[in-house]
C-alpha cells in the first residue's frame, strides 16, 4: 500500500512552476504565487511549503506557519499554535489520502491548528477531526477558522 511522503518544499524557481499546475492557482484564496516568490526574493531558507510528489510530480501544496502564543486568540492554555493554509490537491489526485497526508503531518506537530476552509471544503475537515471556532466578530473579521485540538487544549473562551 502507497503511503504519500508529505516533504518541505524547496523555495525556487521550478516550485513556482509546479505551483502554477494547480487549478486553483489563480484565486486569490488559494494562489501561494505571490507567498512563494516572496520566499525567493528574500531566500527564505525556513520554507512554509510542504507537498507531495506522485513520482517527480507535485500532486498535493500547503501552506504551514507556527504563530507565537502572544497571537493566540484560540487555544487554551496558551500555547505557540499552527496555521494551515491554501491546502490543495490536483483533482485526479483527490480522494486518494493526499489531502489526509498533509493534514496527519500537521499533527504530528502536537500542536493546536486553525485553518480558514474554501468553499466546499467543511466536510473534508470535520472528518480530519477540525470544529468551527465559537465564532466572535472582532477576532474572526468574517472568516470562519476551523480549529484542531491536540489532547489537553480546549477552545478559548470568547470574550
Amino acid at each position: 500500500m502507497y503511503t504519500p511522503k508529505v516533504e518541505p518544499l524547496v523555495v525556487n524557481y521550478k516550485t513556482l512552476e509546479e505551483f502554477k499546475m494547480f487549478k486553483e492557482y489563480g484565486l486569490q484564496e488559494l494562489s501561494m504565487l505571490e507567498d512563494l516568490e516572496t520566499n525567493i526574493i528574500e531566500n527564505d531558507s525556513d520554507s512554509p511549503f510542504y507537498g507531495i510528489y506522485f513520482g517527480d510530480k507535485l500532486v498535493a501544496r500547503m501552506s504551514l506557519y507556527k504563530l507565537d502564543k502572544n497571537f493566540n486568540k484560540y487555544f487554551d492554555p496558551a500555547q505557540d499554535y499552527l496555521e494551515l493554509w491554501k491546502l490543495e490537491v490536483l483533482p485526479n489526485y483527490q480522494r486518494k489520502g493526499y489531502g489526509q497526508a498533509l493534514v496527519d503531518y500537521a499533527k504530528s506537530f502536537n500542536m493546536p491548528i486553525k485553518t480558514n476552509p474554501r468553499v466546499k471544503s467543511s466536510e473534508f475537515w470535520e472528518r480530519m477531526g477540525f470544529i468551527p471556532a465559537e465564532y466572535n466578530m472582532q477576532r474572526d473579521l468574517g472568516e470562519n477558522p476551523l480549529l484542531w485540538f491536540p489532547q489537553g487544549v480546549q477552545q478559548l473562551e470568547s470574550e
